[in-house]
């Protein structure tokens, strides 16, 4: 008699999902380079009000959120785990103000926020490593401050 035995299913994403993520990942990496979102420049010019193009880009960005949202909330989508989304607004306190300042310097310095950071990589702009290597130990040293923060 053959002995079956059944897969073992991991909780979590399935190699599936992994792979919708890295192909969703890629075509919007690919996307911050063609758009030039990732482009140190243009954000060093959004920053010093020189050009509008980096503000059109986010109010756009900004508008797709919304209606997006709009039409999770419609018809109710679940997300890849099957639990329904569901938007839970951050409670504003002074931490949000001193984080977003550090975030801001951090962007205008480096010409990234998280997102662009894999694509400048992807894109052969190396230096965008020392910016990772930042993120990842920034990062790090919230989760081991946050308990002290206000």
């Amino acid at each position: 008699m053959k002995e079956t035995t059944k897969p073992v299913v991991s909780p979590g994403m399935s190699a599936g999902s992994y792979l919708s993520v890295l192909l969703i990942g890629s075509y919007l990496g690919a996307l911050f380079v063609k758009s030039e979102v990732a482009n140190w420049q243009r954000i060093h010019d959004m920053f010093l009000f020189r050009e509008a193009h980096m503000y059109l880009i986010i109010s756009v960005a900004i508008l797709v959120a919304a209606i997006s949202m709009f039409i999770i909330k419609r018809l109710g989508i679940k997300s890849i785990e099957g639990k329904p989304i569901i938007y839970k607004p951050k409670p504003f306190h002074t931490g949000v103000v001193i984080g977003g300042m550090l975030f801001g310097a951090g962007w205008s310095i480096t010409g990234a926020c998280p997102g662009p950071i894999y694509a400048q990589i992807g894109a052969g702009e190396w230096m965008a490593l020392l910016t990772l290597i930042g993120a990842m130990l920034g990062m790090f040293a919230y989760a081991y401050l946050k308990p002290r923060l206000p």
